[in-house]
């Protein structure tokens, strides 16, 4: 058994492969990292453990407390500048998020093809693969929920909105919702569009990827802690990650 923990902003994603297949997914608050507790009672001795955190050395030493019979087995990933057939294009690989790096490496397992890999979570981000399995670059902005914060703590008359997204919005909250969705749309389109491959897919995932995903006008698959497959892919090319 292989288990994979993508430790994001908000949430602890994870999930166990045995080798064919995930056999189960979950996720729990960092506020209650306790509960992960479990799965070392469910499965007492993987054969490897795979941890991605962006939450801060904090979480990490939190998730690892409840883990600790785990520890002989444990990996925690970082960003590099190749991997899991992804070449790393940042400046400074190491400084890629790697959830980011993570997603793109499981995108590269599920499509061999270029593609825009959007993880619409606390934050959105970006990113583009080229058919060759490098990574060109990404985008970074707030989530659909930081935005909407944004917009009722930062001025004077607008609400933390509880719209809906519509095309000609004629009441504020709607207006609010509508154009926070708009933004991240456009920002996905733009991306796609630099790509200019014919063969280009998208692929979504994170906790806000089905506010979007009906709404992006080109080939688009949603893909469950995309994070996870990337993990899984990186426990199978080595038994030495740090």
């Amino acid at each position: 058994m292989i288990v994979c923990i993508d430790s994001g902003n908000t949430r602890i994603k994870w999930g166990a492969h045995d080798g064919k297949r995930w056999v189960a997914q979950g996720a729990v608050a960092h506020a209650d990292v306790e509960q992960l507790a479990q799965l070392a009672d469910d499965w007492p001795q993987p054969a490897r453990v795979m941890l991605a955190n962006v939450a801060g050395p904090a979480a990490a030493e939190g998730i690892a407390d409840q883990l600790r019979s785990w520890q002989s087995v444990w990996h925690e990933v970082r960003s590099t500048l190749h991997a899991g057939g992804v070449v790393n294009g940042y400046k400074q690989p190491e400084r890629l998020g790697v959830d980011r790096w993570c997603a793109l490496i499981g995108a590269r397992v599920l499509t061999g093809t270029s593609c825009v890999v959007v993880m619409a979570g606390t934050a959105t981000t970006i990113d583009t693969l080229d058919v060759d399995g490098r990574f060109l670059g990404g985008l970074i902005l707030p989530g659909l929920d930081l935005m909407r914060h944004a917009l009722a703590r930062d001025t004077a008359g607008l609400p933390f909105a509880n719209g809906h997204h519509v095309a000609f919005p004629t009441c504020t909250d709607d207006a609010i919702v509508s154009g926070i969705v708009e933004a991240q749309l456009g920002a996905i389109e733009r991306a796609f569009q630099r790509l200019a491959e014919p063969t280009a897919c998208c692929l979504l995932s994170g906790g806000n990827a089905h506010k979007l995903a009906g709404k992006i006008p080109f080939p688009v698959r949603q893909v469950d802690n995309l994070p996870l497959e990337g993990l899984l892919r990186l426990a199978s090319e080595s038994t030495d990650l740090n």
